[in-house]
């Protein structure tokens, strides 16, 4: 009797042991199983791009905008910053200071482009660089722009004024560039007097370009 008490005990003891040996296995197949889920999440939000995951969660991100903290009006500055490039609509602006103000000084190029970027500002023109440099093009004297409406085909040559003037066009889109023209909307050089500069307020002269602005119209803040 003694004998048969002893034989079950340790039967129970081995039966004990079997189980908790199943169960500890079963919890590390649990542990294993849940610990890849894990990796997989963590290594498909990593794919996501930030926008999206800011986006999704409710957060918002700021644009990225070149690091420079003072722009100087000068070639040789320019000719230090890195190669400039972008969307369409940094290639429309780009596109239209080569061929309106590539001859005019580092201030004047700037001033340029504030203007485009202030239309795309007013309520009196089309909301994008593109839009706006684009307005009236292919209606006769009714191009915003002339080199988009004269007959002659846009291509660029002089590789060296254009990766300047970039440089330029992506500064100004990047709010890095000083503001030059007291909310400028016009401009012509100074070769000529059109008619129109007389309804608006002459707000400077910049290189070989004067800058008006009509009242009118208020410019939108990019803060």
């Amino acid at each position: 009797m003694e004998k048969q008490g002893l034989l079950t005990m340790k039967t129970l003891t081995l039966a004990a042991l079997c189980a908790a040996a199943t169960t500890a296995g079963s919890m590390a197949v649990a542990d294993t199983g849940l610990g890849a889920l894990f990796k997989r999440e963590q290594s498909s939000l990593n794919a996501v791009p930030q926008n999206r995951l800011a986006g999704l969660f409710g957060f918002k991100t700021r644009k990225n905008r070149r690091n420079v903290t003072e722009v100087t009006m000068s070639k040789a500055w320019l000719a230090e910053q890195p190669a400039a490039k972008g969307d369409a609509e940094f290639a429309c602006l780009a596109e239209a200071l080569y061929f309106e103000a590539r001859g005019e000084t580092v201030k004047g190029q700037f001033a340029v482009a504030e203007v485009i970027m202030n239309r795309a500002k007013s309520a009196q023109f089309p909301n994008s660089l593109c839009s706006v440099i684009n307005q009236g093009t292919g209606r006769r004297y009714q191009c915003q722009f002339t080199y988009t409406c004269d007959g002659h085909e846009e291509v660029i040559r002089e590789k060296a004024a254009y990766a300047q003037v970039a440089k330029v066009a992506r500064l100004t889109i990047d709010g890095a560039a000083p503001k030059l023209t007291d909310g400028a909307t016009y401009y012509h050089t100074t070769g000529v007097s059109p008619r129109w500069s007389r309804s608006f307020t002459k707000t400077t002269r910049i290189g070989v370009h004067l800058f008006y602005r009509d009242d009118r119209y208020t410019i939108a803040s990019n803060e």
